[in-house]
C-alpha cells in the first residue's frame, strides 16, 4: 500500500508542507491537528489524494490521544512507516517570569510530554512491526541559541533534541531509526509572531531573517526527500547547513528579499 507517513500537528507550516510533499510523492498521509475544525480545512486544501490521505483531530499532549492517532493511522493504511513527531506551540514574546503559568505548562505538555509519548508509542509499535522511522523536529533553542521573550519554546526544543538523542542511543541496534529534523529559519506564523510589534529590534530581527530564513516550499522538499532515503540509525537531516549559510551571507549584499511583505 506505499509508505504511510504520520505528521502531528500538520494543519499548517512545516508539518503541513511536509503533507503535501509525501503526497506528491505517492505516500499515505495522515495530518493530525488539535481540532475538527483545523484538521477539515487542511482536508480541504490537499485535496486531490483521497486514497492516500486521512486526518485525525488529536491533542499530542494527551498519551491516550497519540495512541488513538496511531491506531487510526494503522486501521486506514495498515501500518505506520514514518511518523514525525512535528506539533509545537509557541508563546507570546514575554519573559520566562511574565509568560501566564497557563499558556506556560501548555507549551510544555503540548512540546516536550506530546514528542517524548509520540516517540515512545510509535518505537514500541515499530519496534513489533519489524521496523519504521522516527523524527522529531528541532527548532529555536536546540543549539542553544536564545532569543529574548521565548525562553520558554526554546527550553522545550532543547529538551526535545537531548531526549532525541538518548533516545536514539538506547535504541541503537533495533529496527527503527529515530533521528531529527532540523529546518532552520522557516516563514510560519510562529516566526511572524516575533517580529510583529514593529519595534526597531523587530526590524532588525526582519533583516536578519531576509538572509537567513526561507519558505516553507523551499525546505519541505529537501526534507522530505531525505526523510525517505534515510538509512542511518540516527539520522540528523539538517536544512539550514554551514555550508548553506555562508552562501546566504555572501549573497545577502547583492539580493533583495523581503519575506514579510
Amino acid at each position: 500500500m506505499g509508505t504511510t507517513v504520520v505528521i502531528t500537528g500538520s494543519t499548517r507550516g512545516i508539518g503541513f508542507g511536509l503533507a503535501r510533499c509525501f503526497l506528491e510523492r505517492g505516500c499515505n498521509v495522515v495530518i493530525n491537528g488539535c481540532s475538527p475544525e483545523s484538521t477539515r480545512k487542511a482536508m480541504e486544501q490537499l485535496q486531490g489524494y483521497p486514497e492516500h490521505l486521512s486526518a485525525v483531530s488529536a491533542d499530542i499532549s494527551s498519551r491516550d490521544d497519540v495512541v488513538r492517532l496511531y491506531d487510526e493511522a494503522v486501521s486506514r493504511f495498515g501500518r505506520v512507516d514514518i511518523w514525525i513527531n512535528n506539533a509545537g506551540i509557541g508563546h507570546e514574546m514575554k519573559s520566562a517570569w511574565e509568560v501566564d503559568y497557563g499558556e506556560l505548562s501548555r507549551v510544555l505538555r503540548v512540546n516536550i510530554d506530546g514528542a517524548v509519548a509520540g516517540t515512545i508509542i510509535a518505537f514500541q509499535r515499530m519496534k513489533e512491526q519489524g521496523g519504521g522511522k522516527i523524527f522529531n523536529m528541532e527548532g529555536l533553542g536546540s543549539e542553544g541559541f536564545m532569543l529574548d521573550g521565548m525562553t520558554i519554546y526554546g527550553t522545550t526544543k532543547c529538551a526535545v533534541t537531548y531526549f532525541t538523542r538518548s533516545f536514539a542511543h538506547e535504541a541503537r541496534g533495533t529496527s527503527v531509526q529515530v533521528g531529527v529534523l532540523s529546518p532552520g529559519m522557516v516563514v510560519t506564523d510562529m516566526l511572524l509572531r516575533t517580529v510583529s510589534d514593529g519595534s526597531a529590534e523587530s526590524l532588525k530581527k526582519k533583516k536578519f531573517f531576509n538572509i537567513m530564513a526561507d519558505e516553507v516550499e523551499t525546505v519541505a522538499p529537501f526534507l522530505t526527500e531525505k526523510i525517505l532515503a534515510a538509512t542511518a540509525q540516527s539520522p540528523k537531516i539538517r536544512w539550514l547547513s554551514k555550508p548553506r549559510m555562508i552562501r546566504k551571507i555572501l549573497v545577502a549584499p547583492f539580493r533583495k528579499r523581503n519575506l514579510f511583505s
